[in-house]
Parts: structure tokens; sequence; C-alpha cells
């Protein structure tokens, strides 16, 4: 099989690059949020979560795959929840085919302006490698004026079922609850299972962490995100998202690489760079 990139329509004719490597693996990602939304391993085998009852909109966020979020973490600040990152509409910069990769920049323009006046360039790139997909983000501040911020690679992985799920490298590690009012608690347990809701930012987490399934081990590594959020609704909350399929909670998990604990701060000139990679 022969790499490629392709610029096609999506779901509600939005556009996406839809990217395949000569192994055969491939991704899918819409310029509507930047949005990664499919990772198809060699194997054949999908890895991320995507809600069958997601939302392809304009003003909507895509339930599912890889959310970008800047310049704002969930509700943490004056903006609306995760930042304007993920329902925006990106630009498709540049692909190439050795190794398969694809790049989307967002900058500021009038409507971001309205609700963080701040000059800005975001870059994302996805890079399909041996057995592996690399997701990086960079930040660049081109205006005249300082400005921070927090983001994450909202990643939503696949699992055949959220009771079987274990995270590996977390033991031991402080994390703040968010389920409880970011109330601070230590993981106790030496890999983190699920038996309910699980809404976790665990601050200056290790770079190398690991899903594993009964019947695979996915590693997820990161560069430049010094935290890592684990989520999954459970039940009752996922039950009240509109765009999440029913029981869609028990085959996914979020494991995010993120910066959240020390907002980056960026004087004029100068670029911060994240990177997340999954390795299968």
């Amino acid at each position: 099989m022969n790499a490629s990139a392709a610029l096609v329509k999506g779901i509600n004719d939005l556009p996406k690059v839809m990217l395949v490597s000569d192994d055969g693996a491939r991704a899918e990602i819409y310029l509507h949020g930047g949005h990664l939304t499919s990772w198809v391993h060699a194997d054949g085998a999908e890895r991320l979560f995507l809600s069958s009852t997601s939302l392809f909109g304009p003003e909507t966020a895509i339930r599912g795959g890889v959310p970008v979020i800047f310049p704002q973490f969930a509700g943490r600040g004056p903006l609306s929840k995760h930042g304007f990152a993920r329902t925006a509409a990106w630009e498709l910069l540049e692909t190439q085919l050795d190794p398969p990769t694809v790049s989307f920049r967002l900058v500021d323009s009038a409507a971001t302006r309205q609700v963080w006046p701040h000059a800005f360039k975001a870059v994302l790139t996805v890079t399909i490698l041996a057995r592996q997909l690399e997701l990086s983000l960079e930040i660049s501040n081109p205006g005249p004026d300082a400005f921070s911020f927090t983001a994450a690679l909202h990643t939503y992985l696949r699992t055949p079922h959220i009771g079987s799920t274990m995270i590996e490298g977390l033991s031991g590690l402080p994390y703040l609850d968010s389920t409880a009012g970011d109330r601070p608690a230590r993981q106790p347990e030496a890999d983190l299972s699920f038996k309910g809701e699980v809404d976790r930012i665990y601050l200056d987490a290790p770079s190398a962490l690991a899903v594993r399934t009964p019947d695979r081990r996915l590693a997820v590594e990161s560069a430049g995100f010094p935290d890592v959020v684990v989520w999954n609704p459970w039940r009752e909350k996922g039950a009240a998202l509109s765009d999440l399929e029913p029981e869609g909670y028990r085959h996914m998990v979020c494991l995010e690489a993120a910066v959240i604990g020390r907002p980056v701060a960026l004087q004029p000139g100068e670029s911060w760079r994240g990177v997340q990679r999954l390795l299968a």
C-alpha cells in the first residue's frame, strides 16, 4: 500500500484529511477544530473512541477523538469551557508522505480577539510513524504583548470495556479530584482501575504511561506537557451528555496530555511545543 494524504468531505460535508501510511495505518483529521477523529492501527483496529451521536457542526465540539484544548482548560478561566480552538475552523497548512504527516494552523481573528485579546499562532501536526501516532501542538506569540494559556490534547481512547481497563504509571502520585471540587488526593493503587466516575488532574505526571486491557497494551508518551488528565464520566454523567451514545462511557477512557497547573507564559516572539505519542 502506498502512503497518501487527501482532503475529502466528511460528516455533514465538513472537510477532513485522510492520512494513510504504507503499512495500512490511517488517520482522519477534520479542519473543524483541527480534530483527529480516527487512528486505525496497521493491524486494522481503531484505537480512538468517537461517539456515534457526536454532532458535527460549525459551532459544536466533536465528542471523541482528540479535541485540541486551547487557550483554557475546562472552566479554569473566563472563557467558555475548554476554550475556542476545538470549535474553530483550522487551515490545512502542509502534508508530506515520508513519514505521512499533516499540519494545520489556527491564528487569531476578530472573533477570537473578542474573547481573548491576544495575537497567536497554533500549529497542530499529526504524524503516522511505525506502529505509532504522534500529535504535536505548537503555540507561538507573534504579537507585541505577553500572554499565558493552558492546553491539552483531550485524547479519547477506545477500550473493550471500561471495567477491565487499567492505567499504568500513576502509582502513589498526587492528583486533584475534579469530582470533589479539586480536592487533593493520592492514588494508593499500583494501577488505576475504574469502578465509577473518574476525573483527575495529575500534576507533574510521568511522561510515559500505558493503558492496559485484557487483549492489548497501548503506551502513551508525552513531552512538553507536564500534567495528565484521566476522565471517564461513568453511567449517570455519561447519560446526561446528549452527544455521547447510550452506554458509550463503557468503551472510552480519556488520557490527556495537558499543561494546567502552571500555565505557559509566552513573551513576544516566544513559542511552546507539546507532544503526545500513542504506541501500540
